[in-house]
């Protein structure tokens, strides 16, 4: 009966303390859980060392309980106990006994030595056991920076230096970000100049130990087959990767000119290796596909397929502007062919003549080659153009007209380096008249349409002439003094202010340095640019109106020390009316009780010239001011008195 009674007691304390637990309303644990009926600890000057070798002594409060009442599953938490923390006592992180309070946040325990520069989560890089971090690579895997080749051995702070070497700021990802030195100071070759991409990884192995690299991005200009070189100075040969030119005779002019079978010097072939080659190595196989569409079809035509090599028809190794017909059209077959053609001859020449496409159908026909007469070409002799015979008879004009152009003196050809191309100007008709595109190098608009040739092109230089509007009107700006331009430093560009018709009207975008609003849209230049000034003119109010200011008598601005800047009070468009924040700044007269009830400011500030002192009285007169305070305590009629109870005038 007497258990039973103590048993009812303990569920009865057990319930009453349940409902009074010190750790916080939210923890709803039954102290029976934690805690035994012999008592929540032991005081420590009751320990029997011999007897409780298995009980713990708290650090904090010098109380000892007992390992078999120590029943808190802390696992069960969202904080379960590992590593180090296992070892902690309870009071370390539950400084109240209200375990809620306790952050699970590594944070709230440990001070962040990095300086918040590695986030709040210890755990990211610590784990419970010790503050040793061993997975660098990872972590810098994860931030997509992966250490791999010599970042793998650089120590933390070669690359993320900062007062403090527990600090880790972020450095970006982006080689140039460490590597920019490195960058600039190499020289062979020098990057800088050669203009190469600040991002290493295009050109070098990150999993090197080195900066030695053998995947330069070289699409711009692929290196295959024979241009699969190794050695960069074959191509590169002055140092400079950012201007290395391209074209193929740039590196190939030795090939070219050396070249015998065929001679392209004397064959006068094109210096585009790509019309005949491929990039294939020594230069073979080889096709001159243009040959059917400037000279003669032997890709097409009766003539596929019957040859093998250019010596068929050119058999001089040393020019190929000459070529044979009658090596395999022989006689007497083809004299039979041509009986009663008249003007008929047995020579390559004239076979080509008449048979400019190879067919045997063929009628000699001009406008069926590359060159067909128009205009005075019509009834030029045949004689003045094929003076060496028919074969390689060039199609440009310079090469029968190179003394019309050297002769030409109005205006003179050479001395002006006008186009070689005679019909960029002139027609197949007649010289005269002539047309020049001007607008291909400077268009002609307004005045210039009627300007004379030579107020440009100064003794009959058309080389040189310049295309800037201060090439020539550079005396136009040094002259002028209304506005002055050389005073005012104004833009040597004429068409920003004028167009090409006329010098005035001009135009000048004010937007750009002070935009003209209100009264300033009409306001004389010279009020503002005084003495043609327009360099150092200012921009500020007080610039121009401190006489304004200093004349004001009514308010009179300089005693109650306005500000200086008239906007703060005045708009651009007139002075009158003028809104000055006195709500804002001292007292609400635009709002309020005093709305309406002023005139100008002289009715409150009855002292001319100092706007601090005010009179509430002049208004507030003594009779009904004093029946109002009746029984107010420490009442007295002054203005000063009246502003300390009444600061916004209710």
């Amino acid at each position: 009966m007497y258990r039973l009674s103590s048993i009812i007691g303990f569920l009865s304390l057990s319930v009453s303390l349940f409902s009074q637990s010190p750790h916080g309303e939210t923890f709803k644990v039954n102290c029976a859980a934690c805690h035994t009926s012999d008592g929540w600890d032991i005081p420590i000057e009751k320990w029997n060392f011999n007897e409780r070798e298995d009980e713990i002594k708290s650090p904090m409060t010098g109380w000892v309980i007992g390992k078999d009442t120590m029943r808190f599953k802390h696992g069960k938490t969202e904080f379960p106990l590992t590593g180090q923390h296992t070892r902690v006592d309870c009071r370390s992180c539950h400084q109240t006994m209200v375990f809620s309070e306790a952050s699970p946040q590594c944070i709230s325990c440990h001070t962040d030595i990095h300086q918040m520069t590695a986030g709040n989560d210890c755990a990211r890089c610590h784990t419970t056991e010790n503050w040793l971090v061993d997975k660098v690579s990872e972590l810098h895997q994860d931030n997509g920076f992966p250490l791999l080749g010599s970042h793998a051995l650089a120590a933390c702070v070669d690359c993320h230096t900062s007062e403090t070497v527990l600090r880790f700021d972020r450095i970006g990802n982006d080689c140039n970000n460490c590597h920019q030195s490195d960058y600039a100071a190499t020289t062979q070759p020098n990057h800088s100049a050669a203009g190469f991409s600040t991002n290493c990884s295009d050109c070098h192995d990150l999993s090197r130990f080195d900066w030695n690299t053998n995947k330069v991005k070289h699409d711009f200009f692929p290196l295959t087959k024979g241009h699969d070189i190794a050695d960069c100075a074959t191509c590169h040969t002055t140092g400079s990767y950012a201007n290395t030119p391209s074209d193929c005779i740039s590196c190939h002019t030795t090939e070219y000119q050396t070249a015998t079978n065929p001679n392209h010097v004397l064959a006068g072939f094109s210096q585009n290796c790509v019309d005949c080659h491929t990039t294939d190595k020594d230069w073979m196989p080889a096709k001159y596909t243009q040959h059917d569409v400037e000279y003669f079809p032997i890709y097409s035509g009766e003539h596929q397929g019957e040859w093998n090599q250019c010596t068929d028809c050119h058999t001089n190794p040393s020019n190929f502007a000459e070529f044979t017909c009658i090596t395999c059209h022989t006689n007497p077959e083809t004299n039979n062919d041509h009986n009663g053609i008249s003007g008929y001859s047995y020579n390559s020449p004239a076979c080509l003549a008449c048979h400019p496409n190879g067919s045997e159908d063929d009628a000699f026909d001009h406008n069926n080659t590359q060159f067909p007469l128009k205009g005075a070409h019509t009834t030029t002799a045949c004689v003045e153009c094929h003076a060496n015979g028919y074969a390689g008879t060039p199609t440009n004009c310079a090469a029968c007209h190179t003394p019309d152009y050297n002769q030409t003196t109005n205006p003179n050809h050479v001395t002006a380096q006008f186009s070689t191309d005679c019909k960029s100007c002139h027609s197949e008709t007649a010289w005269m008249p002539a047309t020049f595109n001007h607008n291909l190098i400077y268009p002609l608009n307004g005045a210039h349409t009627t300007t004379a040739c030579n107020a440009c092109h100064i003794n009959g230089n058309y080389s040189n002439t310049p295309t800037t509007c201060a090439g020539c009107h550079t005396p136009d700006y040094n002259q002028t003094t209304n506005p002055n331009h050389v005073t005012a430093q104004f833009s040597t560009d004429c068409k920003s202010c004028h167009s090409e018709t006329a010098w005035t009207p001009a135009t000048f975008n004010h937007n750009s340095i002070y935009p003209l609003n209100g009264a300033h849209a009409t306001t004389a230049c010279n009020a503002c640019h005084i003495n043609g000034n327009y360099s150092n003119t200012p921009t500020t109010c007080v610039g121009c109106h401190q006489s304004d200011f200093n004349q004001t008598t009514n308010p009179n601005h300089t005693s109650a020390q306005f500000p200086t800047d008239c906007k703060v009070c005045h708009s651009e468009t007139a002075w009158d009316p003028a809104n000055y924040n006195h709500d804002a700044m001292y007292f609400p007269i635009y709002s309020g009780k005093h709305k309406n009830e002023w005139d100008q400011c002289t009715d409150c500030h009855t002292t001319p010239g100092n706007y601090e002192v005010f009179s509430c009285t002049v208004c507030h007169t003594s009779q009904s001011t004093n029946n109002d305070h009746q029984d107010v305590s420490g009442y007295v009629y002054s203005s000063p008195a009246c502003f300390t109870c009444h600061p916004n005038g209710d």
